[in-house]
């Protein structure tokens, strides 16, 4: 398949995890059971997520239709990747299409830009919740969080067109070896035949914009939280009130901690390996632990889910 008058590469090279064959051979059987449980746990943890907040009343608060709507995305963010990783484990054939990789690339960045942005609207939504608890439901309603959710996808379609038709304007003419287990765009214009100083200064500049974006939103929020939080005479109240707080902080300290890990790093200490391991945890690891994170840490999910089983148990 040629997409373009320039392009010879009909189809890349995916490496996998390592490219050393003894290693291949020793990890196949443990790494393929540990990535089918996480999928497996992912598919379930978010799925039973979606289906228990949108099935209990109690649950339809603006901070759970942002939390469902993570679910939806780390269920789709994970599905990008972890079918086809689990596949390459089965099959000789390292392969993938020239517009597969391409479509992987832009679906990588759609879903990983979106849940950026989702974060720092849920952090926002906290910052209301907890500082200006009086107009709460008169800011925060049905059609802002509407409008804040659908505005996290349009950044992401956005940004992942913007460096899709980057890629798709240059020439691949070998050669076609991506030492990765996905198609990301740092990898891709490595191969690239042209000068691709412009395609990295763009990336370079989303990169920074968009995290700087979503950083300050959410910075902004928890240090004006902080504040309220540190007025609250009483101990309990004070404690009550920041563990509302603590899930969402546990999931931008892990998104954007293994985010930076894999691409803020210096040159001189950046390793292929490393970056690999980083990404495994941003692109499997945490669209299953969000969940696992919401429910173990949030009292109303787990009465519901309790509340569930007991019904359960009296249908039968």
């Amino acid at each position: 398949m040629v997409v373009s008058n320039h392009t010879t590469v009909t189809y890349f090279i995916l490496l996998g995890l390592t490219n050393r064959p003894e290693l291949q051979s020793l990890l196949f059987v443990p790494l393929f059971f540990v990535f089918a449980v996480i999928y497996v746990i992912t598919v379930l943890g978010n799925l039973g997520m979606i289906i228990l907040i949108r099935t209990h009343l109690q649950l339809h608060t603006p901070m759970y239709f942002f939390l469902s709507n993570l679910s939806v995305i780390d269920l789709c963010y994970s599905t990008v990747f972890a079918p086809r990783l689990l596949v390459s484990f089965l099959v000789e054939s390292k392969t993938i299409s020239y517009s597969a990789c391409l479509s992987q690339s832009f679906f990588f960045a759609l879903f990983a830009t979106a849940e950026a942005f989702l974060l720092s609207a849920m952090a926002y939504d906290r910052y209301v919740a907890i500082c200006s608890p009086l107009l709460y439901s008169t800011v925060m309603t049905r059609r802002v969080c509407t409008q804040l959710v659908v505005g996290s996808y349009v950044a992401g379609l956005l940004n992942s067109l913007t460096h899709t038709c980057g890629l798709l304007g240059l020439p691949f003419c070998g050669p076609n070896v991506i030492n990765h287990y996905f198609c990301d765009v740092p990898p891709l214009l490595q191969l690239a035949c042209l000068d691709t100083r412009r395609n990295q200064t763009l990336l370079l500049v989303f990169s920074a914009v968009l995290a700087l974006l979503t950083l300050l939103v959410i910075v902004v929020s928890y240090v004006r939280i902080l504040s309220a939080v540190l007025r609250i005479r009483s101990d309990n109240s004070r404690k009550k009130t920041f563990h509302t707080c603590a899930s969402h902080l546990t999931a931008i300290t892990i998104f954007y901690g293994s985010v930076s890990f894999s691409y803020i790093q210096p040159s001189s200490s950046y390793s292929m390996e490393q970056e690999k391991v980083s990404a495994v945890f941003y692109t499997l690891v945490i669209p299953m632990l969000n969940p696992l994170i919401y429910s173990l840490r949030n009292k109303e999910v787990r009465n519901s889910f309790r509340r569930t089983l007991r019904a359960k148990q009296l249908f039968h």
